[in-house]
């Protein structure tokens, strides 16, 4: 696939622009589906804040505890990705790997979402531990009773949407999210507001909704893939009853720690959440409105790293170890560029790009907004990093490294970037912006030690002979 041949350009150039334009091929639609995602989730913002702040907040609550597990499960499962596509590059037998591949994920899929409802029954008493209010909490544990049963749909899909993205057809993630928008915004209508002649239900109507897009979304893959003659002939459900253990042990093997590391980037991002409103509320606000923006600009980078465990996973599966080069080169110039760009954008723009949110004409918002822009300094400088540190762990991660990568974002982030988030935050004049600094100490960290990783790979013996 990656042999040179003969063209009007230097021989030696060839493979490394055909590696970028299959990076890009990927990279484009994954990083398009994961904003869309973002646009699915503020749907239900949009629609539960017209009931009334005390059901936007007990939403707010009940959607933070749902994506962590959403997220880890995701990667927990994301696990298939390397594994299919090393499977692609020994192109031995390459169907049967693959289908027995996605079974295994698709039943651990269902297993790991089982596990993340009990994880959501519970959601009540541990809202009533972090110290929230006990009426926003039975209302988050009511509206987590509903929502879990969207799990195993999201989980599921996510497991085919990783599969239709490394056989080279990513765009159906980015349509298939863009109709989850859709379903998404009509079931809301609907269910929260009694429209279409469905019953009023309220905020436990915005659940409905999120359940029948999981189940919406899950269908639109399997009928994708059903009309993808080349998907087709994959009969991903053929036999799905027929175990396999050792495929299924591999998943497990490198997915937990994916789902660690995500667990403790989330964690501490969510624990940050809870210092400032120790802080203030007018801080929280601004990290809120700030934390929205970095993470907005987040997803391109993501969508990278995700390709980027496609392209080196196809090398690795290749034994081919120049390849494996250049396809990290590429994604760490891809994720590293546009991050550089969105960090000029938030130094020259961070107020105008904060107006987007709260209006600056209203003089309750001033506080809000200096801390916002403030916060947004360091979103800038922290971006870059921000962007390495994902397509760095998504390359390894390719060579189905992901313990080592575990431990490091363990480290970095519980230990000098919770510490020095807490020590500036709560015992200086820095305040919130000492938070901050804490989580640009963490991702600079993280982001060094996993180039250093990657860059010693041969060493350690992550690449093929």
């Amino acid at each position: 696939m990656l042999s040179a041949s003969p063209q009007a350009l230097p021989a030696a150039s060839t493979p490394l622009r055909r590696e970028m334009r299959e990076t890009l091929h990927l990279a484009g639609p994954l990083a398009a589906a994961n904003l869309l995602q973002m646009m699915v989730y503020a749907i239900d913002v949009v629609f539960v804040a017209r009931l009334g702040q005390e059901a936007l907040a007990a939403s707010s609550l009940a959607i933070a505890l749902f994506g962590l597990i959403n997220w880890s499960l995701c990667g927990l499962t994301g696990a298939v990705a390397p594994l299919i596509a090393a499977e692609l590059g020994q192109r031995r037998h390459a169907v049967r790997e693959i289908r027995r591949s996605v079974r295994m994920a698709l039943w651990l899929s269902v297993v790991a979402s089982l596990a993340g409802m009990g994880v959501c029954l519970l959601g009540e008493r541990l809202m009533l531990l972090t110290g929230q209010d006990p009426r926003v909490a039975a209302r988050a544990g009511g509206f987590l009773a509903i929502l879990m049963f969207a799990l195993i749909p999201l989980i599921g899909a996510n497991v085919l949407r990783t599969f239709v993205s490394a056989m080279g057809r990513p765009y159906f993630a980015t349509a298939i999210t863009g109709l989850a928008i859709l379903v998404n915004a009509l079931g809301n209508w609907a269910f929260v507001f009694g429209n279409l002649g469905a019953p009023a239900l309220g905020l436990a109507g915005s659940a409905v909704s999120s359940c029948l897009t999981g189940l919406a979304t899950f269908a639109a893959y399997a009928l994708a893939i059903r009309a993808d003659r080349r998907l087709r002939r994959y009969r991903l459900f053929g036999r799905f009853w027929r175990p396999e253990w050792q495929r299924l042990q591999e998943l497990v093997k490198i997915g937990l720690p994916i789902a660690g590391t995500i667990l403790a980037e989330a964690g501490l991002f969510s624990g940050a959440a809870f210092l400032m409103g120790r802080i203030g509320e007018a801080e929280l606000a601004g990290h809120t409105v700030a934390l929205q923006v970095a993470a907005f600009c987040f997803q391109v980078p993501f969508g990278i790293g995700q390709a980027a465990t496609i392209r080196v996973g196809y090398h690795y599966g290749a034994r081919d170890r120049a390849g494996i080069h250049r396809a990290a080169l590429v994604a760490l110039g891809a994720g590293g560029g546009f991050m550089a760009c969105t960090s000029l954008m938030m130094l020259l723009a961070a107020r105008p790009i904060v107006s987007l949110y709260v209006d600056p004409a209203e003089p309750a918002n001033a506080a809000l907004i200096g801390f916002a822009v403030q916060y947004m300094i360091v979103a800038a400088a922290f971006q870059l990093f921000d962007g390495v540190q994902a397509v760095a762990a998504g390359a390894l991660r390719g060579l189905q490294d992901t313990r080592v990568p575990m431990l490091i974002a363990v480290f970095c982030y519980w230990v000098p970037g919770a510490a020095v988030s807490i020590g500036l935050g709560l015992f200086t004049p820095l305040r919130g912006l000492g938070v901050w600094l804490g989580l640009l100490v963490a991702l600079v960290i993280v982001a060094a030690m996993l180039l250093w990783r990657w860059h010693r790979r041969e060493r350690l013996g992550l690449v093929p002979g």
